[in-house]
Parts: C-alpha cells; structure tokens; sequence
C-alpha cells in the first residue's frame, strides 16, 4: 500500500511541475512574460523589456509602446491598432496575423520577424529596418514605407512609397 501511495505521490508532482503556464495578465512587464490573451488597450508601456514574452492573442491598440522591447517575442495575432510603436525592437519576434493598423511604426527594428499575414494597413513604417523580415501575405494597403530598410537589407525605400517599396 505504501509503495501505491508514493508512486501516486509521485505522479501528482509529476503532473503539477509540467503542467502548462497560464496567462496572468496581471503581472508586471518582463522578459518572457506569459500575457496570452490579455487586454492593455490604451496603457503605458514605454521602454518596457519583453523580450521573448508571449503575447499571442493579445491587445496593445491605442497603447504606448515607444522603445519597447518585443525582440523574440510571440505576438502572432496580437493587436496594435493605432499603437504608438516609435524606436520599438521587434528583431526575431514572431508577429503572424498581427494586426498593426493605423500604427506608428516610425523607427522600429523588425529584423527577421515573421510578419506573415500581418496588417499593416496605414501604418507608418518611415525609417523601418524589414532586413530578413518574412512578408508573405502581409497587408501593406497605404502603408508609408518611406525611408524603410526593406527586406533584402540593402534597398531603401524610395520617398513617397505608400503601399509598396519603390
């Protein structure tokens, strides 16, 4: 009987140590945050480091998010709709069916993001570095891509390029 109570002990603990983290979105912002499916429309989170978070499913629209650090993050099919993204560094993040909206993009790094299907729909990506970004399907539809690094690192978007990279 012993032995049956210990190695049902053992499977609980088992169980309880890989069981699969949940998002509290009450946490504060750091690297590696788990934030699925939470809400911060309209908050403040300038300079803030969430580096290699996951972010899928969540909202930012309207927020502050200037010099914010998403580098390797998960944010596929997070929204930033009108966000304020100036000097943000989304390097390597993973931004699949994101949806950047009327987003100021102005300065960003999106070095080697996955921006597959992602909607940037009047964004303002002046001064953007694309270099290696993945951008199948992405919607471009009068995006200011004016001064933007584009994908192959070497060609500079032509002033006036609403839409495409000329």
């Amino acid at each position: 009987m012993r032995a049956l109570v210990r190695a049902l002990s053992a499977a609980v603990c088992l169980l309880v140590l890989v069981a699969p983290a949940y998002a509290d979105c009450t946490d504060p912002p750091s690297p590696a945050v788990e934030w699925t499916r939470c809400y911060f429309d309209g908050r403040n989170f300038s300079g803030v480091n969430l580096a290699g978070a996951h972010l899928k499913d969540t909202t930012f629209s309207r927020g502050n998010l200037q010099d914010a650090n998403f580098s390797g993050a998960d944010a596929s099919r997070a929204k930033f709709i009108h966000a304020d993204l100036r000097r943000a560094q989304f390097d390597g993040a993973e931004l699949r069916e994101a949806d950047f909206t009327n987003a100021d993009l102005r300065d960003v790094s999106l070095k080697g993001a996955d921006m597959s299907r992602a909607r940037l729909f009047r964004a303002d990506l002046r001064g953007t570095d694309l270099t290696d970004a993945q951008m199948r399907g992405a919607d471009l539809l009068e995006a200011n891509l004016s001064g933007a690094t584009w994908v192959n690192g070497q060609h500079v978007c032509a002033e006036g390029s609403i839409g495409q990279c000329r």
